[in-house]
């Protein structure tokens, strides 16, 4: 069984919390992977900027970063899980991704959930080109799932 614990850093409480914790886990169940761990956190631009800015030396705020661990544990009952690492989402750059991209919220949240999740599996791109093989398997992993909403 996956677990994904959600938390939030510079934002107030947001109703759907649990729907996002839901949508992560069915990612990498259609992903196929089992005992990951791995955490979600829903943060502003001010606290994102800083991760960028430390980690990929760039002094502006982004829409998701990734941070894979993959190391594997055996927890208390004996069974080997993954510490698949982290995810940041930051709400502004979701915002403004809404905005220069004319897609919903919604779909794009699940958009950037799914582009940290396959960065966490090892995925990568060279740039934004929608041909890369991740952003294709991004938008084909998000057709896959379908319906249900997170906001």
């Amino acid at each position: 069984m996956n677990d994904v614990e959600v938390s939030l850093e510079g934002i107030d409480e947001v109703p759907w919390v649990e729907a996002a914790r839901a949508f992560a886990l069915s990612v990498l169940d259609r992903l196929g992977v089992t005992n990951w761990d791995l955490s979600l956190l829903l943060c502003d631009d001010a606290f994102i900027r800083d991760l960028n800015g430390r980690y990929r030396g760039k002094d502006e705020p982004t829409d998701v970063l990734s941070f894979e661990q993959g190391e594997t544990y055996r927890d208390e009952k004996g069974e080997e899980r993954v510490l698949a690492g982290d995810i940041v989402i930051s709400l502004g750059g979701l915002a403004r991704n809404v905005e220069d991209f004319g897609v919903s919220a919604d779909e794009e949240l699940k958009r950037l959930i799914v582009h940290g999740i396959l960065h966490l599996s090892g995925m990568d791109h060279e740039d934004n080109d929608p041909a890369r093989p991740m952003l294709r398997a991004q938008e084909e992993l998000l057709f896959s799932l379908g319906g249900g909403r997170i906001l």
